[in-house]
């Protein structure tokens, strides 16, 4: 095989991963629907309601009661929450909340959930 080939299977091959580690799902990250999740947040005392997009984005609007913590923060900031919270994330189309999900969970958190479609399938009422 020539150089030029074996590139491009590197290539290809990292193309994948890459793929496959931003879409996949995460084990134990609950993927809730927006009614289900209103449900979630309302019917849960115990729980932490977390809004991973950057401060400029949040000003257009966010779900009463969330605390606004950047994924680009999340690393830094996963002191401010509580181990034995249940924790609600959610992002602007649900691919950062992932993320976010996923520095959670190796950070020893198990009770997470997201909004699938992050807040633009949002239905309920937004604070601005």
């Amino acid at each position: 095989m020539d150089y030029p080939s074996i590139l491009k299977i590197v290539a290809l091959a990292f193309l994948a991963w890459f793929i496959y580690s931003r879409f996949a799902s995460i084990k134990g990250l609950n993927n809730l629907s927006p009614d289900q999740f209103q449900d979630e947040i309302k019917g849960n005392s115990n729980h932490i309601l977390i809004d991973v997009r950057e401060p400029g984005e949040v000003k257009q609007g966010y779900i009463p009661g969330a605390v606004n913590i950047p994924l680009s923060q999340m690393k830094h900031r996963v002191g401010e929450i509580q181990k034995n919270d249940r924790v609600y994330l959610y992002c602007r189309s649900g691919m950062r909340s992932k993320q976010a999900a996923k520095i959670l969970k190796k950070n020893g958190f198990n009770e997470l959930s997201h909004l699938q479609g992050g807040i633009m399938s949002w239905k309920g009422k937004l604070t601005k």
